[in-house]
């Protein structure tokens, strides 16, 4: 790599510079930071001073792994919209193999296809319709917890992990909603084991002789979440049999039991599919659009104009009337904002892929088993492409499209990656935090709170250390 000119830290014996990476993120998270969006340097400060030393693609050690790290927009493109082969998902550590599994996020080739066809089904027209209302019903609970104080304050960030888990528990499986909330419980577990390990570099083969407490943990939650999920595919089978049903249910779950119950064999997916399957969807999508919510709401407490522009925009929609699937579609004010909060705290902060067989980058010639690491953040706020304001909440630089914002260099802004393996619930989450704004907006105002301290951090997602306290004002 240093023949063709990419330049980067030294390796250092086992660890890499994942040692230098941890305490440059300690020194970082020591104190909160001043009140700007400016948080690639306290997320991924490797990553800010590091582009700074050697240019926008360099070479660090995870470990004994080399990962070529990617800012250049055309280079990015190439990677993201790459062929599978080339370009795939690549092996993750085991912490968060016991998460996801071999689910739609880490899987690839014929069983990616499958589930990617499952999930397709379940997220998009009608079925993400049919969604709205209880996503609709789960806000009306929230909205209700608030009352209607004179003022009061609230933890958003708090108040929206509960709101996105019941959403996703009553949307993907529907009667068994409290059993999905169990189990949310025991991933949120998993997610803080992930959190403490993140770049812990362990030897090859010593967890079969010697495990530490955090992996034994893991073993246990994984073993309960499985024993949960079989439950609830038993009673969905029990009640498709006795006909209380119809097929075995309309929901995410229904989807997933229908398929396990297939004979045609090129539909059938095993019981090991099914169960990684709804821990991908529960991760997926209620940590990132918990964050989403949170980062949206704190950026409209700040600039109340915005936050008065989007309330215009939902009355004129809706009046005081629940939003509605079509309606919600039209919501244009609030699509430049929502774009503009996952420009400037994107939940995913980074997309990783590895290199199967030697392939060429641009100019460059990338060896096999190499990983290539894309920052999302230093790709948002890259002067270059977004101009000198980048660090600043404008979110008419999209009232024409994300294209035009980007000056036609699209993947400059991937808060949901890009090419085939773009979010596939990109749409269920957009609803879900427009469903939300909306309802908000049509029953109070807000404003931040002189209690709220800025840190963001980086745990599964980026969200803030503190929570995000904001004073609420009936309307």
């Amino acid at each position: 790599m240093r023949s063709q000119g990419i330049k980067g830290p030294s390796y250092r014996f086992l660890h890499g510079n994942t040692k230098e990476i941890t305490n440059m993120r300690n020194e970082t998270m020591k104190n909160p930071m001043e009140l700007s969006h400016h948080v690639l340097p306290r997320i991924q400060p490797h990553i800010y001073s590091w582009i700074k030393l050697y240019g926008m693609n360099f070479l660090l050690w995870y470990g004994t792994r080399a990962q070529l790290t990617v800012t250049e927009p055309e280079l990015v493109k190439e990677i993201l919209n790459s062929k599978e082969e080339a370009y795939c998902k690549k092996g993750f550590q085991e912490y968060i193999k016991k998460l996801l599994g071999d689910g739609l996020v880490l899987s690839s080739g014929k069983k990616w296809l499958k589930m990617r066809k499952l999930a397709n089904h379940a997220f998009h027209g009608e079925s993400l319709k049919s969604m709205v209302p209880a996503m609709v019903e789960s806000v009306e609970v929230m909205l209700k917890r608030w009352g209607h104080h004179e003022e009061k304050e609230i933890d958003v960030f708090q108040e929206f992990k509960v709101l996105t888990s019941e959403i996703i528990s009553r949307t993907a499986f529907g009667s068994s909603y409290l059993e999905g909330e169990k189990i949310f419980d025991m991933l949120k577990k998993m997610t803080t084991i992930i959190a403490r390990n993140h770049y812990k570099v362990r030897i090859p083969g010593i967890k079969r002789f010697l495990k530490t407490k955090d992996e034994v943990e893991m073993d246990k939650l994984e073993e309960e979440i499985r024993d949960t999920i079989i439950n609830m595919v038993k009673k969905r089978e029990e009640a498709a049999m006795m006909g209380e049903l119809d097929s075995y249910g309309n929901d995410f779950l229904g989807l997933l039991v229908q398929a396990y119950n297939e004979e045609d064999k090129n539909m059938k997916i095993s019981i090991d599919d099914l169960i990684d399957e709804c821990k991908n969807f529960y991760v997926a999508g209620q940590e990132t659009t918990a964050s989403s919510l949170t980062w949206l709401v704190f950026l409209l407490a700040i600039h109340t104009d915005w936050q008065d522009k989007a309330r215009k925009e939902v009355l004129q929609l809706f009046g005081q009337q629940n939003p509605t699937a079509d309606g919600v579609a039209k919501l244009k004010t609030m699509s430049m904002i929502i774009n503009e909060s996952l420009r400037l705290y994107s939940p995913v902060f980074h997309i990783t892929r590895e290199v199967q067989k030697e392939v060429k980058l641009g100019k460059l010639t990338i060896p096999a088993n190499m990983e290539t690491h894309i920052p999302t953040l230093a790709l948002h706020t890259d002067h270059q492409i977004w101009g000198e304001d980048a660090l600043i909440f404008k979110p008419e630089r999209f009232a024409d499209g994300v294209a035009k914002a980007t000056n036609n260099s699209i993947s400059s802004f991937v808060p949901f990656g890009l090419g085939a393996r773009t979010c596939v619930g990109l749409n269920f989450a957009i609803t879900e935090e427009k469903i939300a704004l909306s309802m908000i907006l049509q029953h109070f105002r807000f404003t931040l709170s002189p209690t709220y301290v800025h840190s963001p951090v980086q745990i599964l997602t980026v969200c803030p250390q503190h929570g995000v306290q904001i004073i609420l004002e009936a309307l």
